[in-house]
């Protein structure tokens, strides 16, 4: 990893980040953020309010675009299974490996880019908070909704309940759908690979992975077209705070990386004091001593008598002064 100077200091440089404190801390506040999940769990009859006033309001503007493809999804399982699979393991798998790829590919980039993702994530947190939703799926069947999750669960690995592992749906809040993060961290992976991908394929995933996850939350009735709109204004917001939180931040990293990390000194080995004429010391030399030294090529003869200490008619190969 390459280093950079500090400013105000001389010869002393500090490491960029490596993976293994990068790892804890990402793992630390995706614990939080599913810890928080759980803590923030509204009660259902709120939460189902603030669903059924979502649905109105698509049904009003007519935006209500998970109406149809949920009936799409349910009717024809070569599109459903595909999907839930899409929606239960893709943000698992798509963001981790597009942080990585930044950390190790795109480095210059990747603090600016974890910390969009991890402001947005918890501005997400605060959503759930202060607004519990029931998803569509969830609704009373009047509503036309089903729930592809609980018809597909016996073709991948989670349970009936939720997107969750099978017999863990008790430990995910399922009213925590507004904003959808799903649609927000994709779009976060769309930014970045449409930013720093250099290939065609790239650029058509950072398009693609966004757009089907959005059709995805609302196909398997796990979200309302809203809740992927607020989903990409949180992303919005997050990028916008992103330099104010560094800022706000930089300080109290250089007081921990000044107290926990030592840095290393990359000064140059210093010269050799010059004593006398012909006597140097060295580092760690006490008494000086006489030391040769070669003249420069294309001196003159002159020079070089000057610098052996003898006069310059006395050069090499004359003959000795008669007494």
């Amino acid at each position: 990893m390459p280093k950079t100077d500090v400013p105000g200091t001389t010869g002393i440089s500090v490491h960029r980040l490596r993976w293994w404190t990068e790892l804890p801390l990402i793992v630390l506040v995706y614990a939080a953020y599913s810890a928080g999940r759980l803590v923030v769990r509204g009660d259902v009859a709120g939460a189902v309010d603030h669903g059924l006033g979502i649905l109105r309001v698509e049904r009003f503007l007519r935006i209500n675009a998970e109406s149809p493809l949920n009936w799409l999804f349910t009717a024809n399982s070569w599109i459903g299974v595909p999907a839930d699979f899409w929606y239960a393991s893709l943000h698992y798998l798509v963001t981790p490996a597009v942080l990585i790829w930044l950390f190790r590919s795109r480095a210059v980039h990747y603090r600016a880019a974890r910390a969009w993702l991890m402001i947005s994530t918890m501005i997400g947190l605060i959503g759930f908070t202060l607004l519990p939703t029931c998803p569509p799926r969830l609704l009373s069947k009047g509503h036309g909704f089903v729930d592809t999750m609980a018809q597909y669960s016996d073709f991948g690995w989670w349970g009936g309940e939720a997107s969750a592992p099978r017999g863990l749906g008790g430990m995910t809040n399922q009213y925590a759908a507004m904003p959808s993060l799903h649609v927000g961290w994709a779009l976060w992976c769309g930014v970045m690979l449409w930013r720093y991908g250099r290939s065609p394929l790239t650029r058509v995933a950072a398009v693609a992975y966004p757009l089907i996850t959005t059709i995805v939350v609302m196909g398997t009735a796990n979200h309302y077209f809203l809740d992927a709109v607020a989903g990409c204004a949180v992303m919005g917001v997050g990028l916008l705070l992103v330099r104010p939180v560094q800022r706000l931040a930089n300080p109290v990293t250089e007081r921990l990386r000044a107290r926990f990390l030592r840095p290393s000194t990359t000064s140059a080995a210093p010269e050799p004091s010059i004593v006398s004429a012909g006597c140097q010391t060295s580092t760690g030399e006490r008494i000086p001593r006489q030391r040769k030294q070669s003249a420069a090529a294309g001196a003159e003869p002159s020079a070089r008598s000057a610098a052996a200490g003898r006069p310059a008619d006395a050069g090499e190969g004359a003959p000795a002064p008669a007494h």
